[in-house]
């Protein structure tokens, strides 16, 4: 096994551990880690998403395993989900980054100083976030290029869902979103010169996905929102780093 694909398989391991178990950040730290690698972001993009429709398979059935999923909020975010991201990529491909990534830059600032608030003993009332709704807007956004987990599953956990069937429940309906979106845009790209990527990205997420989905399963709440927290700064800034290139 050659040094390349060993690498590759490292990244999409560690991504996907972290994406199993906190429902957010496997296109992010893949994408970010590919281009800093000298992989041109557009095929970074077109890898990631194929990927995805393998690790998000696993990790979702990973998650039905440890019975981290809600059926009635699964549902409602997928169904809402596919139609978002399908219409996002039909509509949507060729909106500038500059327009999207602020707005989804400062929501997940002001997401993450929540959790936190809530970590320490904050509760957030009555409110809830309309599920459909969300699952429309966050697989609008993916495809546009906001990112479905951070959004959707940071968002139900600021509302006061439970943070394991919050992130359960996100991780099995990205599958489909992902699908979905994939499909879209993949089927116009020749992704054969990039095979290796993918499969090390593939192999690195299926050794995760079962890891995962049991630390998400055992680990306490308060752990888990402040974990969410940390991986939404992360995200954030990651994202704050890109549009002051």
């Amino acid at each position: 096994m050659d040094l390349e694909l060993l690498t590759f398989i490292a990244i999409g391991f560690l991504a996907q551990l972290v994406d199993g178990a906190l429902g957010m950040a496997f296109g992010t730290i893949t994408s970010s880690t590919l281009v800093l690698l000298g992989t041109a972001p557009a095929v970074a993009s077109a890898a990631v998403h194929t990927a995805e429709i393998a690790t998000t398979a696993m990790s979702g059935a990973s998650h039905i395993w440890n019975r981290n999923v809600d059926r009635r909020l699964f549902g409602q975010l997928a169904i809402t989900g596919v139609a978002g991201g399908v219409f996002g990529a039909y509509v949507l491909a060729g909106l500038p980054e500059s327009i999207i990534k602020p707005i989804v830059t400062i929501y997940l600032a002001v997401m993450s100083a929540i959790i936190i608030a809530r970590a320490f003993g904050w509760r957030s009332g009555t409110w809830r976030p309309p599920r459909p709704l969300l699952g429309a807007t966050g697989g609008f956004l993916d495809a546009a290029g906001g990112g479905w987990g951070p959004l959707v599953a940071s968002t139900l956990i600021a509302g006061g869902d439970q943070p394991r069937r919050a992130i359960g429940s996100v991780n099995l309906a990205e599958f489909f979103v992902t699908l979905s979106i994939s499909v879209t845009f993949v089927t116009q790209l020749d992704l054969a010169p990039y095979a290796k990527l993918i499969l090390g990205l593939v192999i690195g997420g299926a050794l995760a996905a079962p890891l995962a989905g049991y630390l998400l399963r055992v680990l306490p709440m308060r752990a888990a929102l402040v974990l969410v927290a940390i991986a939404l700064t992360a995200v954030s800034s990651l994202n704050l780093i890109g549009l002051l290139r």
